[in-house]
């Protein structure tokens, strides 16, 4: 390169950073005009020096930290020139108006807007912030509702999201596959709903703050199990359904929020065993099975709205458990967790009769429930069991063979559901009633495309109104009949 072109390119050079210093300078002063009184040290023109003003060697602006200023006023479109700034930190104070967009400023790492009173979000507010770690825009209550946008997924290295009592509503995106050390979701207090993103699934949160929803999040928690790095999980006040999961692999939780909503099922036993366990909310759920003991330390809240057997540690009465183990093949549906409280099922538990004696279960009536999930086969455990009344759900799977093992069984009706496979055999006083599904009797592996099994021409269901034994029977009967009939006719023509 000539002398020439060499002292051209460092005065373009020096002429493009002493505009950028200019540029600097410039947003600055827009920033201390916006508010309604400048920053206390904001004086002189050594603006690397003004209070909360850090630049690099070149004196570009990298950070400004005002929080905790006692700020009033709002902040200018500008701020997103400042194209060297790392950290933006203005929590704490009073600022209020429309959040400027920061898109594509891709050297911010920090940003810090925290309890102020800003009223709205523009669309590409964090757009191509592929640097960023940390954001935290909490206790902004006067924020008109917005939606976490999917393009937050660019910032990979996004570690902290802190967006409670913010206004935001709708779902919260499936992206946090995206992230490569993502720890810290904070979002209480807003207007979510729909269930917890799949992408969770294995991801490594720390802190999972996701407590009162004014819509409420719902669905089951199951893709907690998956999350071993958790420690602190605040899910109180949604509308969570189905069994608290196994978070035996959680060993760094210490503290489990999941009071006021609608749990049903068994805690599981590792629950009680967790080692840094220190806090858990479990009251205004409907939580079934035994009372959970805790290890002395825990602060445990169980209030008295769950539907535990005992009010106190203490074993389930076998018949209890049995039908617990009903409900979970069914999901532990929520009217069965509201129906079934105490320790006695003969003791006006609805769907269930008893003898007169009030001891021994002999009908189980769940028709019309709109229950689903399949039939459990611990119901062969009911040895008094009589009437077994499941018509008209969507059940699935298949009629379990230990059914047959119950001698005092007269009826099983299972018409009007959703089951495949065999029906086993039953004894021939045993009245069984299945029509109404469509596959049962069939091999639905070797069903073609359009839901028929090779070689079959009807879709109905079957009615067995005597057993399927004597069925098979009569069936043989026939073919050795019409096996017959052809033989003799054959004999007649030779």
């Amino acid at each position: 390169m000539s002398s020439r072109n060499l002292h051209s390119t460092l005065l373009v050079l020096s002429l493009f950073f002493s505009l950028s210093i200019a540029d600097d300078r410039a947003i600055l002063s827009k920033l201390s005009a916006s508010l309604t009184s400048s920053p206390s040290g904001w004086t002189g023109t050594s603006y690397c020096q003004w209070t909360g003003i850090k630049c690099d060697s070149s004196n570009r602006v990298t950070s400004i930290n005002l929080a905790s200023k006692s700020l009033s006023g709002t902040l200018p479109a500008e701020l997103s020139q400042l194209s060297q700034l790392k950290t933006l930190a203005l929590q704490r104070n009073s600022l209020s108006g429309t959040l400027p967009s920061f898109a594509n400023l891709t050297t911010l790492q920090e940003l810090f807007l925290d309890s102020n009173n800003f009223t709205s979000v523009p669309r590409d507010f964090l757009l191509g912030l592929t640097n960023l770690r940390t954001l935290s825009i909490s206790d902004n209550s006067n924020l008109s509702p917005w939606k976490i946008p999917d393009y937050l997924s660019e910032s990979t290295d996004l570690g902290t999201f802190a967006a409670s009592n913010s206004g935001i509503f709708g779902t919260i995106p499936d992206i946090f596959d995206s992230f490569q050390n993502f720890q810290n979701l904070r979002l209480s207090y807003n207007n979510l709903n729909g269930v917890l993103p799949k992408t969770f699934w294995g991801s490594g949160i720390q802190n999972l703050w996701l407590n009162s929803q004014a819509i409420g999040l719902s669905g089951s928690i199951d893709v907690l199990s998956s999350m071993p790095q958790l420690s602190q999980v605040w899910l109180f006040a949604n509308a969570f359904t189905g069994p608290v999961p196994d978070l035996s692999k959680c060993l760094n939780l210490f503290d489990l929020q999941l009071r006021d909503n609608h749990f049903t099922g068994i805690l599981p036993p590792s629950l009680t065993e967790l080692p840094k366990l220190i806090n858990i909310s479990l009251q205004n759920n409907k939580l079934q099975g035994q009372f959970p003991e805790f290890k002395s330390g825990v602060n445990a809240t169980l209030g008295d709205t769950n539907s535990f057997c005992r009010s106190s540690a203490g074993p389930c009465d076998p018949q209890v458990n049995v039908l617990l183990a009903v409900a979970g093949a069914l999901s532990y549906p929520i009217s069965l967790a509201e129906a079934w409280t105490g320790n006695d099922a003969c003791a006006k538990w609805t769907f269930v009769t008893c003898d007169s004696r009030g001891k021994s279960v002999r009908t189980l009536n769940f028709a019309k429930q709109h229950f689903s999930g399949t039939i459990s086969p611990a119901l062969s455990n009911l040895t008094s069991l009589q009437n077994l009344l499941l018509s008209d759900n969507n059940l699935t799977g298949s009629i379990p063979e230990s059914l047959t093992t119950l001698d005092q069984l007269v009826a099983l009706d299972v018409s009007n559901n959703n089951l495949t496979g065999p029906v086993p055999s039953f004894a021939p006083t045993v009245k069984i009633t299945a029509n109404g599904n469509s596959f049962i009797g069939k091999d639905v592996d070797s069903e073609d495309g359009n839901g028929k099994k090779s070689g079959s021409g009807s879709d109905d269901g079957v009615q067995l109104s005597d057993n399927v034994a004597s069925m098979e029977r009569s069936t043989w009967s026939v073919t050795a009949t019409i096996v017959i009939t052809v033989l003799l006719m054959f004999m007649r023509v030779c």
